[in-house]
């Protein structure tokens, strides 16, 4: 396949060529291939060939992987500006599709801070294995994927969900660069999608947080809440992975032991952020594994620096940003040990904002509710709600 014709809107055009991959990546399996069993993961799904989204996600591999050759080829200089927030760069596909990269220089650099190289990135996310699908519990409407590894979380997103993140991507990087070991999901990168002269898709790209994912044995989705806030379990032997509520987890503690006052600590910074932002109805995403006797204590930590996205290294003294020891573990961001337990702890779902809407429905639940804990509240109140859940939850 040639390589993709470019467009940049508020930038100059790039002269490089993004560079290619074929999508044909997918027929080298030739008629093999819907004998492979789909159920390839415990509850995960493989968009194959017959699967109504596999086109979709063919055009999503083959345009983020042009899409990342062009900041291989074209690494980005010096500290984020303003103009690398607004930059919107076009790749048209010969296959009758374009993608758009959104303020690919900023997320380009926020890749780099975590120490995730263009290479791998590319490597993960562009044409080869199949994503993996997953049915998701919550009432959005949209869908959620994962690279075949499970490192990243590939999410289609609504137009102004996508107008909210990129509205607050400067105060978000601003936080991240204030309090790099913070628990909100990493943002890898955000993209559009369109297919001839069709309407445009929006997708995130984020680090997974429930990984390394071969051990987990339970998984929540937080928000502090009552109403609404119960999945039935999945009956015993089911493969089906299922992401339980607050009411499942209403009798359970974390044990966290030395590390519960910097978790606690980094909840308030972390909600005092999306409340200043006018942010709520995020999740605390909780998942739960279970320490083989060698890996108990702490002999299997050790401290790491962590560079901001400015460069700087944070060490034991800083302090300020509430830096703690990070296990020397992949997506160590995310993971606390505690005596017994392993926990995978992150924030999520960043863009709803307390807007009329919201109000509105607030109101509507204080009736239909009276009494009762709902999602819907101002964010000071969400704030404090989910830090107070955290606090009666862990020990």
């Amino acid at each position: 396949m040639a390589t993709p014709s470019l467009r940049s809107h508020e930038i100059p055009a790039h002269s490089q060529e993004a560079g290619n991959k074929s999508i044909s990546s997918g027929s080298r399996r030739g008629l093999l291939w819907p004998l492979r069993a789909r159920q390839s993961r415990v509850g995960l799904f493989e968009v194959g060939p017959g699967h109504e989204l596999h086109r979709m996600t063919r055009m999503m591999q083959e345009g983020l992987w042009a899409a990342t050759q062009v900041s291989k080829n074209n690494p980005p200089m010096g500290p984020t500006t303003q103009k690398d927030y607004l930059e919107v760069m076009t790749q048209v596909h010969e296959e009758g599709f374009e993608l758009g990269t959104l303020a690919g220089p900023a997320f380009a650099r926020l890749r780099q801070s975590i120490g995730l190289t263009e290479e791998d990135y590319q490597a993960t996310l562009g044409p080869g294995d199949p994503y993996l699908q997953f049915f998701s519990t919550s009432k959005s409407k949209a869908s959620f994927f994962l690279t075949h590894d499970q490192r990243f979380f590939v999410k289609t997103q609504r137009r102004h969900e996508v107008q909210v993140l990129l509205a607050h991507l400067p105060r978000y990087v601003e936080h991240l660069q204030q309090y790099p070991h913070s628990l909100l999901a990493r943002l890898l990168g955000i993209y559009s999608l369109r297919v001839a002269q069709g309407k445009k898709k929006y997708f995130i790209i984020m680090q997974c947080i429930f990984y390394p994912t071969s051990r987990i044995s339970e998984r929540y989705d937080i928000k502090g809440c009552n109403v609404s806030r119960w999945v039935d379990p999945a009956p015993e032997g089911s493969p089906l992975v299922l992401v339980l509520k607050d009411l499942n987890f209403q009798e359970k503690t974390m044990r966290l032991g030395a590390q519960r006052s910097w978790f606690l600590r980094q909840m308030e910074l972390d909600t005092a952020f999306l409340r200043e932002v006018n942010v709520l109805d995020y999740s605390l995403l909780v998942a739960i594994q279970f320490l083989h006797e060698d890996e108990k204590g702490d002999h299997h930590s050790v401290f790491s620096t962590f560079k901001s996205i400015q460069g700087a290294s944070t060490s034991k003294g800083t302090g300020d940003q509430n830096c703690r020891i990070l296990p020397d573990l992949p997506n160590a961001l995310h993971i606390l040990d505690g005596p017994d337990q392993r926990y995978f702890l992150g924030l999520v779902d960043l863009t709803t904002v307390y807007g009329f809407r919201k109000r509105l429905e607030h109101l509507w639940k204080m009736v239909r509710y009276p009494g009762q804990s709902v999602s819907t509240v101002s964010p000071a109140h969400y704030a404090r709600r989910l830090c107070r859940w955290a606090e009666v939850h862990t020990e």
